[in-house]
């Protein structure tokens, strides 16, 4: 009997644990002009389901995605509510280039800059680009890694989702 309890209360303690939503990490990016802000509580003010794309000048397939995306964002927006954050990992002397590249794509995001280890360190991941979304409450309900034409459908599914539509 003692043994049964105990590895019924193991299992449960695995379900919890697997089916655990994350949040949004308490993290800090930079708007292009320098202004330090606490992502987190970004998120939490705007009362939008979030989608949060970590890109990079030299990443091809992030800009691909970032482009096509854009094709689609303003009816998201209007039938979403989301807004989505670009937030890119480039270092210090590629930077200067961001705001050349977003003027010329079109891009009308909202636009950070985040250290590129500690974004890895408080998202957990590899590679870029990557993909999340996050309700209006925070919770992360959604992450992809790469992209392949056609991913954003998969993106507008979570969007939808997470805005529960």
């Amino acid at each position: 009997m003692k043994q049964t309890t105990i590895s019924l209360f193991i299992i449960l303690c695995f379900a919890i644990v697997a089916t655990a939503q994350k949040s949004l990490p308490d993290v800090n990016v930079k708007t292009l002009d320098g202004q330090v802000v606490n992502l987190k509580n970004y998120a939490a003010k705007s009362g939008k389901t979030i989608i949060i794309d970590f890109w990079a000048t030299w990443c091809s397939p992030c800009k691909k995605e970032l482009d096509a995306v854009a094709e689609v964002y303003g009816e998201w927006q209007d039938k979403y509510n989301v807004e989505l954050l670009a937030i890119t990992i480039d270092n210090q002397r590629a930077l200067p280039k961001v705001p050349g590249i977003v003027e010329s794509k079109g891009w009308e995001y909202t636009i950070f800059a985040g250290n590129e280890e500690e974004m890895r360190n408080a998202f957990n991941f590899q590679t870029i680009p990557q993909t999340l979304v996050a309700d209006k409450n925070g919770k992360i309900i959604f992450e992809h890694n790469g992209y392949v034409a056609g991913d954003e459908e998969e993106l507008e599914k979570a969007v939808a989702k997470a805005s529960g539509k």
